[in-house]
């Protein structure tokens, strides 16, 4: 179930993990061509199957995205039949991503020295709350606690109300992204003689803490305290906010330059506001900031959403609709893109793989299905086992298969 033509058809990936991060990251992968065997314990499967919404056809909307393009094996790894299958599985992967609490490998005899052993070039993607080390290494972590700790919910929402977290799980996908790109640095590493199998270790906040990063030397830097500033980034020195419109939508602008700022106070108050003193410098901008969010706002609401962003554009400023999910479906723009796909035979639509390589594109194979195993025999018979020990380990509960 190779895709020969992704950069990344030749490399063999085991996803011990479960729920987002570890998903997310093997689904990254998968996306490019590798070889995704996502392993489930037999008679469980992933919780990730049930934490969404039901698709049409009773599969959760979550677990299609992504479980997307992998092969599914029921597996216990911690019988000792069970430890033999993965070891094969190892020495023939080149990733293995897991996403346990530390110690939960080690405990099981899997600890990165003995998985070396079985392949020395192995790349080991190790999620967890807290990291490998550390004094909080062993504390339980879900990807709020990282949103917390990498200091985003202080950052987000209204200085008077209480710190939010996105809408979205911003720690976990957000390390899943990363841990994408360690395992593809290590694997470099090893194809080029540089070094051989390494643990590449996150913690869940810690992917957050680098992407926000400005926050660290405004504090120690400038010397100033990094606050939730509501509409506005915290120390803003540009404009920028979000705006109702007379048709009840929502526009964002923004700006990132005196020049940039210009143009939006020129679309929404004429040229003469526009070239007033005080709006020559991001200094001006930032001591005129209540002004100029209120006059932005009057504008807004005057026109329909669409006829305020056409006026901003024709100025060279920038602003967009605030889109649900509904207005994405029905995007030209992102039509033109193909960000939106699916597969024939199943209404529901994912987003495409991101981003877009033009000799070796990333690729929709088949959605995350229903059945638990559904393709542990044809692993097995890949790992050399032959029927009778298939059925053999089917009865015995070491590992299972659709019906079974």
């Amino acid at each position: 179930m190779k895709m020969e033509n992704g950069p990344l058809s030749d490399v063999r990936v085991i996803e011990l993990g479960h729920v987002i991060a570890a998903p997310m990251c093997g689904a990254l992968l998968s996306d490019f061509g590798a070889d995704v065997v996502k392993i489930e314990r037999p008679g469980q499967g992933d919780m990730l199957r049930v934490l969404s919404a039901r698709a049409s056809d009773g599969v959760g909307a979550w677990w299609k995205t992504l479980a997307r393009n992998k092969r599914l094996m029921a597996l216990d790894w911690k019988s000792e039949d069970g430890r033999a299958i993965l070891r094969r599985l190892v020495e023939n992967a080149h990733v293995l991503i897991e996403n346990f609490r530390p110690g939960v490998l080690e405990r099981a005899g899997l600890a990165p020295e003995v998985l070396h052993e079985w392949n020395p070039d192995l790349v080991i993607v190790r999620i967890s709350g807290y990291g490998q080390t550390g004094p909080r290494a062993s504390w339980p972590g879900f990807g709020r606690a990282g949103e917390a700790m990498s200091g985003l919910a202080h950052i987000t929402g209204f200085a008077d109300n209480a710190p939010m977290h996105p809408g979205f799980p911003a720690a976990d996908s957000t390390t899943g992204l990363m841990a994408a790109y360690g395992a593809m640095m290590a694997l470099h590493a090893v194809q080029n003689g540089r070094a051989r199998g390494q643990v590449v270790d996150l913690a869940i906040f810690e992917p957050l803490l680098r992407l926000i990063d400005y926050h660290v030397p405004t504090r120690t830097g400038a010397g100033l305290p990094v606050d939730r500033n509501g509409l506005q980034a915290p120390n803003s020195y540009a404009p920028a906010g979000v705006f109702r419109a007379r048709d009840g939508k929502w526009v964002t602008i923004s700006a990132g330059s005196a020049a940039t700022g210009r143009r939006l106070l020129e679309a929404a108050g004429g040229k003469e506001w526009a070239e007033q003193p005080q709006f020559q410098s991001l200094d001006g901008f930032a001591e005129h900031m209540d002004e100029i969010v209120d006059r932005l706002g009057a504008f807004v609401a005057q026109h329909d959403a669409q006829k305020a962003i056409d006026i901003f554009q024709a100025h060279d400023a920038v602003a967009a609709m605030v889109y649900d999910v509904d207005d994405i479906l029905a995007d030209p723009q992102i039509a033109a893109r193909r960000d939106i796909v699916g597969v024939e035979g199943d209404d529901t639509k994912v987003v495409g793989p991101v981003p877009k390589l033009d000799k070796t594109p990333g690729r929709l194979r088949w959605l995350g299905r229903r059945e638990l195993g559904a393709d542990t025999r044809a692993i097995l018979q890949e790992l050399a086992y032959d029927t009778g020990q298939i059925d053999t380990l089917i009865e015995q509960g070491t590992v299972a298969e659709p019906g079974r």
